[in-house]
């Protein structure tokens, strides 16, 4: 969808056109070219474009700022569709791990690790959208020390070994002068704090295994195989670190199988 395109157009409507007619539009012209049911050239793509629209238009704040502004005044880019992932999550990555241990920086563990699960869909929660109750396992933090791994959530001591900064420096001398490496330390992990006395509940790890239920929104217009992200919603990390993030499997009953993800 281009910056030109009008969604009034799109859906077949007016500009003062009600919510309900915008919802009445979207539901007629949905299930006719959703991909499950429409196998024309281009219905995938005119589907997309129809879901793109009514995304804008079904919510009153995007809906006015697209008044004011057009589409950049939606996003600040002018266009317009789903996503799961952010495109340049992992170029952080790359850049600390370029400079790691040169740059005087304390590197430690970021967050929790990554979680996936998957779930199942009707075809018209998939064209319309609706509220997916879900139930996983992850770690968690420790309600016993409350994620500090200390027993009763006591303050943890100084690491002795790094003296609280999570790094310890070595020096090494070569034909070009000395040189001074940085490295996470051994002995608390990069955290500059170790346990003394273990929780018994975690065993001084700070986090446990758990079940828990979330209520994910499914947007209107998503398609089989597309994955959705949570992000904070992954394993907790120990002695505090933030969760990482949950990807979400959308599968919809009786979709067809191998199409490209939204």
């Amino acid at each position: 969808m281009t910056t030109q395109t009008d969604l009034y157009e799109v859906l077949g409507l007016s500009r003062d056109a009600s919510q309900e007619e915008v919802k009445r539009a979207f539901r007629k012209l949905a299930m006719e070219f959703h991909p499950d049911r429409n196998k024309q050239d281009g219905a995938e793509d005119r589907f997309k474009e129809i879901a793109a629209a009514y995304d804008v238009l079904s919510d009153p704040e995007k809906r006015g700022a697209y008044d004011r502004f057009g589409m950049k005044g939606v996003n600040g880019n002018g266009q317009q569709g789903f996503s799961g992932f952010d495109n340049f999550a992992g170029f952080g990555d790359i850049f600390d791990s370029f400079f790691r241990g040169s740059s005087g920086t304390r590197t430690r563990q970021q967050q929790g690790g990554d979680l996936r699960t998957a779930i199942t869909i009707t075809l018209e929660e998939a064209v319309f959208g609706a509220d997916h109750e879900i139930e996983f396992e992850r770690t968690q933090a420790c309600s016993e020390c409350r994620g500090r791994g200390q027993a009763g959530g006591k303050q943890l001591a100084v690491c002795q070994e790094c003296e609280g900064s999570g790094e310890v420096r070595r020096t090494q001398q070569s034909l070009f002068g000395q040189f001074v490496n940085l490295a996470i330390c051994s002995h608390c992990g990069g955290h500059g704090e170790v346990v003394t006395d273990p929780c018994k509940s975690c065993r001084g790890r700070g986090v446990q295994r758990g079940v828990v239920k979330r209520s994910v929104k499914i947007p209107a217009g998503i398609d089989d195989g597309a994955q959705i992200r949570i992000g904070g919603e992954g394993d907790a990390g120990p002695r505090g670190v933030p969760p990482g993030n949950l990807y979400i499997v959308v599968r919809v009953t009786g979709a067809s199988r191998g199409r490209a993800t939204i």
